[in-house]
């Protein structure tokens, strides 16, 4: 509910502190008083434009506060915590600024927030509705989820979404396997030629730089066998070196024992030497050997090795990435190969998942027309009380095009309305005159009060034009609100009046430095004397007392 609403130097408000409780609350006053202000300081707090004509005049700004107490689970602190605010555990403050220039700013829980946020934060707290209102139940892409709410058939909503999910990815797997057939199909010449290449070379990473080390060598052994040869030859000159070592040692060897001790240490490192001699001369011969080559073996390598550079060329690839591009382009040749076959299932899929959405939908719009047809004639016997005897009210609904099928089914629903015979259904901001509108709105309310979340319904001058029974069932009809919602309305009717649960009357006075707008809640007397007054005017009679005590006690 609005518990609190706080105006600050709006036209002519000066400064107002509002406290507001559950209920039925009427406003009352006689005619430019500035009953329209209290609702447009409403409607500038809960994101309606902002025009710097409120701002009071030789004022630089004006702002409105309003406080609202909901449930924590309430979908505007929802969308509080959605984007990363204090939801304010269903206490939610929203404050808005304008300056005499026009600009505006506003904030939600003391954090600032965008005029569209705040805009959309508003449409879920406050619903006001008015000879010229173009929100809520006037918008008629918003009546299918009313006539929805009030149906109450959510396992049949559920599983429409879910069809409709089910669907939109089947069909999406289906323009996938379609677009992907045909590019396999398209290349699928140039993918068997690719595989039949890359199968015959086999290619394995790293080869190519084994191959391009073994090339090189090759192409060198031949300056290097000559190398090896002249060392060979150097070494074993006059009978080699290690041989002239060895023939030392064997002189040394030879000599006394006590000379043989004292080279005893020469010959442990000609010894070594000798051996070192004979393994390096050893290796030496290995390499020659193994430098000896076949050019055949060089050709072979060298076409190899070319073969697996033009492949990777050709597929703009490293060459150790060649046999990872075989597996992939296996896996899509299989793909062209099998592509039909993946087409067909996946078009199987995506007619079953066709088939179910249409059940589910049909079975929704079932649902829909019930409800329509429950809906229709209790907004229809609503309408009699309220002058609206020769109005009819249906809910029509028709299928939607394809293209226009959603999670929310294939249908449209629009409310609509004749108000005499012999005239055709219209849609209802069309057809209804501005009295009869507020009406049709207070009718359709009191039937669909029951599925809205919207804490606060406000109604300004829904009584107008009309009297007496007919104001006395307008009357009764917004009390009957008050079971789901709380109820503001702005009325010049004394029996719209009594059914509040309290009174607020806005009056109008002159002081020096201009008018000034106050609202002051009446006590029971108070109210007494002014429903009195609404009945006789200017002049209070006792019988007019008298009426006023008879509203108020049958209430």
């Amino acid at each position: 509910m609005l518990t609190s609403l706080s105006i600050r130097d709006i036209v002519l408000i000066d400064k107002l502190d509002l406290s507001l409780a559950a209920g039925l609350t009427v406003l009352t006053g006689e005619t430019g008083a500035g009953k329209s202000i209290l609702l447009d300081s409403l409607g500038l707090a809960s994101g309606a434009r902002a025009d710097r004509a409120l701002v009071r005049q030789g004022q630089e700004k004006g702002v409105v506060s309003a406080v609202f107490s909901v449930e924590p689970s309430h979908a505007a602190c929802a969308l509080l915590e959605e984007q990363g605010m204090d939801g304010g555990d269903g206490l939610i403050i929203l404050r808005r600024q304008i300056t005499s220039d026009g600009r505006s700013r506003a904030w939600a829980n003391d954090q600032p927030i965008s005029q569209s946020m705040l805009a959309d934060l508003g449409a879920l707290l406050v619903e006001v509705h008015g000879q010229h209102d173009d929100r809520g139940l006037l918008d008629a892409s918003a009546h299918r989820a009313l006539l929805d709410a009030f149906g109450g058939y959510g396992e049949e909503l559920r599983a429409v979404a879910s069809a409709y999910d089910d669907r939109r990815a089947a069909a999406k797997a289906l323009v996938q396997a379609e677009r992907d057939l045909a590019d396999a199909k398209k290349d699928e010449e140039f993918l068997a030629h690719a595989v039949k290449e890359l199968r015959q070379l086999k290619p394995q990473p790293g080869e190519e730089t084994e191959l391009a080390d073994r090339r090189a060598l090759m192409m060198q052994g031949e300056k290097l066998a000559e190398d090896l040869g002249g060392y060979q030859e150097t070494l074993a000159a006059d009978g080699g070196v290690d041989a002239i070592v060895r023939g030392v040692l064997r002189r040394m060897e030879r000599t006394d024992t006590q000379v043989a001790e004292l080279l005893a240490p020469v010959m442990e490192a000609l010894d070594r030497a000798a051996i070192e001699l004979g393994e390096g001369l050893a290796a030496l011969d290995a390499l020659a050997r193994d430098l000896e080559f076949d050019p055949d073996e060089l050709e072979r390598a060298e076409e190899r090795l070319f073969e697996i550079r033009r492949l990777a060329r050709k597929h703009n690839c490293q060459p150790d990435d060649l046999a990872t591009l075989l597996d992939g382009l296996e896996n899509n040749l299989k793909a062209a190969e099998a592509g039909d076959e993946m087409v067909a299932e996946a078009r199987r899929r995506a007619e079953a998942a066709n088939a179910l959405y249409l059940e589910t939908s049909a079975k929704l719009t079932g649902a829909r027309q019930a409800a329509a047809a429950k809906l229709d004639k209790a907004v229809t016997s609503e309408l009699p009380p309220l002058k609206l005897e020769k109005a009819i009210f249906r809910t029509a609904i028709e299928a939607l095009p394809e293209a226009e099928w959603s999670a929310l089914g294939a249908d449209r629903v629009s409310f609509e309305v004749k108000t005499n015979p012999g005239t055709p259904f219209g849609p209802l901001v069309k057809i209804a005159s501005g009295g009869e509108l507020a009406r049709f709105i207070l009718a359709l309310k009191v039937v669909l009060a029951q599925g809205t979340s919207v804490p606060v319904m406000v109604f300004d001058e829904v009584d107008r034009g009309i009297g007496g029974a007919t104001a006395s069932a307008v009357g009764e009809r917004l009390k009957r609100l008050t079971e789901g919602a709380q109820v503001l309305v702005v009325t010049h009717s004394p029996q719209v009046a009594a059914r509040g649960d309290r009174q607020l009357q806005i009056s109008k006075r002159d002081i020096d430095d201009g008018t000034r707008t106050t609202v002051v809640e009446l006590t029971n007397t108070e109210r007494r004397e002014e429903i009195a007054r609404m009945l006789a005017g200017e002049v209070i009679t006792d019988e007019a007392r008298a009426a006023a005590d008879k509203l108020l006690t049958s209430n």
